[in-house]
């Protein structure tokens, strides 16, 4: 089956490194334009567009803080500009900070919720002034931790289970303008963000790999190549789902 997608506009957010740099690039080689949307690190961003650029794809880096209504107007004027519409977005940005329950605090919490779950509400919005008659796409990156918390992820793991909740509620409100929105839910990851956490080298690796069925963490192209499936044509009959990409682990 075709994948339909050449020449469509894409806004992935969170896109200078990790999972959303893998879906960028991803969409891109399947002919999508896409906007990489960074919120501080310029030179990663462009990193990403200088990649897609030279194997002959089309992109631009956008800075956007998601959580913020005038940035997320500049992030879809600035796509239009560029590429004159917007057909996909993947909301893909979020942050986490670990600690134990107690070591919450009232601006940690405001800051993560409205990252990682205003910020894609933001860009719904924002989305539904913009996507074309014929509908359009939305992807959510949530995570497998949205309905297996982890010890000293609770804050985090809440947001994810928001962004579960939100598909779901997105996708029933939405199916009647042909806009399409489902989730995927990563599991153990290899990114920046998970080098930092210590992970790699550790016992706690060992301990990782051996809870994933298949035998290995993930890569951001393996996320990546969900998201293109279902954008496409190849997933044209899904809505409010939530796939899995975990290895197995669930």
């Amino acid at each position: 089956m075709e994948l339909n997608i050449k020449d469509k506009v894409a806004i992935v957010t969170g896109a200078s490194k990790g999972i959303g740099a893998g879906i960028a690039k991803a969409l891109a080689a399947e002919g999508v334009k896409v906007t990489v949307n960074y919120s501080s690190n310029k030179e990663d961003a462009d990193r990403v567009v200088y990649e897609i650029e030279s194997k002959g794809g089309k992109a631009i880096a956008v800075q956007a803080n998601v959580g913020k209504q005038s940035d997320v107007s500049t992030l879809f004027n600035k796509t239009i500009d560029a590429f004159g519409k917007v057909n996909i977005i993947v909301n893909n940005a979020g942050i986490f900070k670990a600690g134990p329950v107690e070591s919450i605090t009232e601006e940690q919490f405001v800051r993560e919720f409205n990252v990682n779950v205003f910020g894609q509400i933001l860009m719904i919005q924002e989305a539904l002034r913009h996507f074309p008659k014929d509908g359009g796409n939305i992807v959510n990156i949530t995570s497998v931790s949205g309905d297996r918390p982890t010890p000293n992820f609770g804050l985090y793991s809440s947001t994810k289970a928001a962004v579960n909740s939100l598909t779901r509620a997105v996708a029933l409100e939405l199916a009647a303008r042909k806009i399409r929105v489902n989730a995927v839910a990563p599991g153990t990851t290899e990114t920046e963000g998970i080098h930092a956490l210590g992970l790699f080298g550790s016992e706690a690796e060992k301990t990782t790999i051996a809870s994933i069925p298949l035998g290995r963490v993930g890569q951001p192209d393996d996320i990546a190549k969900v998201v293109v499936f279902l954008v496409s044509d190849a997933g044209a009959w899904i809505t409010g789902e939530k796939i899995v990409a975990a290895g197995g682990f669930y």
